[in-house]
């Protein structure tokens, strides 16, 4: 262990300097719609980077590359099915998603899109949408936490209850400030922390093993089917690790970026920043994970997902370990702000302002929403006491629920003008109920060892057309909306 005082110093001025921009958005943030989407007003590189820092979290810095360091390559097909998911999340949903919450009543929720895209008097939509976003988030939150736990216990010798309370308690505090400007611009600046530790720490590692050729042929002399990017893994097994892309397409954290970029125009370059991004630090994760097999191979590592903490000690000065360590609470704290923002958004906007209080006031609404962060970061620590539970298994489980509930949801009513109000609501409760049983059924080999994310997904389109097959066509207004929205993103106006 290195002397901490030095990575202690660096902790407090990052932490201070997240907590300062809380404090600037708070001063900016004056309505509902400022607290839960700033205003429609981010920039490309805010835009892409805050969505892909708030996409990764820990799961990227901690879970992947402790799964290549357990398994080795065969876990890469989840980086794989995760990229392509990626791209094709840029370059299909983000410019129609933008246009159409626009066209839409000016959408500032998921929950609120799906009501103004079909029109729905009864507000089911809405209602059973904003439970379900609750439900998961707390899942996916308390994943964040425990990866906080897993940095300072590791860093710093602390007990687990301590350190989820130390990590918890600076993330509630600006993402009550600030809503969501302090949220993107704080994901802003922990999106480019990311992206280099994911760099420097295995570019670093393979000189210090002497050249690429020598670390592979070390990881290759342990293991031959540590290279094997087939191995073990079969065809559910492959397919279940590519499906982690299917998740995408429903995850509000992600989507919202691109519900709040400033313009049609801005789509392009934020399109560039956000793939790379998410391509290159998929790609440091992995090499991360592979390296770490030669690197400790002579003392293998109990807790496979410290792969990363171990390397900022072992191969920096305290200094720099402290700015890469940084960058592991980034990653926490990236994803969990933005889960907290859009949870405690259903609570006041589709639960407090659209069934209890319909002519609340605006600050009111901020208000709740602020109380919301509090109420639902307390549920999900308490969640993260669980010592057993790691990053890894939290986020697939909170990941294949969110994606199976909304991810279809989102698609087919960006894309097809002939689904209707039954279509989404079937959609959208036979994914997460798919998702959920799936996990009691689920056996270790064959076809009931899929991931349930693409099982759920699957259920979900097929009840989503037939559903809105059944009914009647959509009304006019629903179908002048969908032409509008559609030139709009193709204009880029």
């Amino acid at each position: 262990m290195v002397d901490n005082m030095p990575i202690i110093i660096t902790f407090i001025v990052y932490l201070v300097g997240m907590l300062a921009l809380g404090v600037i958005a708070y001063r900016l943030t004056t309505n509902l719609s400022d607290y839960v989407l700033g205003g429609r007003r981010l920039g490309a590189g805010v835009a892409a980077l805050s969505a892909g820092a708030s996409d990764m979290s820990s799961w990227l810095i901690l879970g992947l590359p402790g799964a290549l360091y357990a398994s080795g390559l065969v876990e890469a097909w989840i980086a794989i099915g995760l990229a392509i998911g990626a791209i094709i999340n840029w370059q299909f949903v983000a410019g129609r998603l933008r246009s159409y919450t626009e066209v839409a009543n000016d959408s500032i929720t998921l929950p609120d899109f799906f009501e103004n895209r079909f029109q729905d008097k009864s507000k089911s939509l809405r209602v059973v949408s904003a439970i379900l976003i609750l439900a998961f988030f707390t899942f996916y939150t308390s994943a964040g936490l425990v990866g906080g736990a897993v940095l300072f216990e590791s860093s710093f010798g602390l007990d687990q209850q301590v350190a989820l309370w130390v990590g918890a308690i600076v993330i509630i505090s600006y993402t009550f400030l600030g809503g969501f400007l302090a949220v993107s611009w704080t994901d802003f600046v922990q999106g480019i922390l990311m992206f280099l530790a994911l760099i420097v720490i295995p570019v670093v590692a393979i000189m210090d093993l002497g050249g690429v050729g020598q670390t592979f042929d070390q990881i290759r002399s342990i293991d031959p089917e540590n290279l094997n990017i087939m191995s073990g893994a079969g065809f559910i097994g492959t397919i279940s690790l590519l499906g982690w892309g299917l998740g995408y397409f429903g995850q509000p954290h992600i989507i919202v970026r691109f519900m709040a970029i400033r313009s049609m125009k801005e789509l392009p370059k934020a399109k560039v920043i956000g793939i790379s991004w998410v391509v290159l630090s998929m790609f440091g994760a992995v090499m991360t994970g592979l390296v770490g097999i030669a690197y400790f191979a002579g003392q293998p590592l109990e807790n496979s997902e410290t792969v990363f903490l171990e390397f900022t000690q072992v191969l920096f000065h305290p200094v720099v370990a402290g700015i890469l360590l940084a960058a592991v609470l980034a990653a926490i704290m990236s994803t969990i702000d933005s889960q907290l923002l859009v949870s405690s958004s259903a609570l006041a906007e589709d639960f407090y302002k659209g069934m209890i209080r319909k002519n609340a006031q605006q600050k009111e609404l901020v208000l709740v929403g602020r109380f919301g962060v509090l109420a639902i970061a307390l549920i999900a620590l308490l969640l993260a006491q669980n010592p057993d539970s790691t990053v890894l298994e939290l986020v697939s489980y909170a990941w294949a629920g969110l994606g199976a509930t909304f991810g279809p949801l989102v698609l087919f009513s960006l894309f097809w003008r002939r689904m209707t109000r039954n279509g989404a609501l079937a959609g959208m409760l036979s994914g997460g109920l798919t998702v959920i049983l799936w996990i009691f059924i689920k056996t270790d080999t064959g076809f009931f060892s899929l991931y349930e994310l693409v099982v759920g997904f699957v259920v979900s389109s097929i009840c989503i057309i037939i559903f809105s097959k059944i009914g009647p066509p959509p009304s006019k207004e629903i179908e002048v909306d969908f032409d509008k929205a559609r030139d709009m993103d193709k204009r880029k106006v």
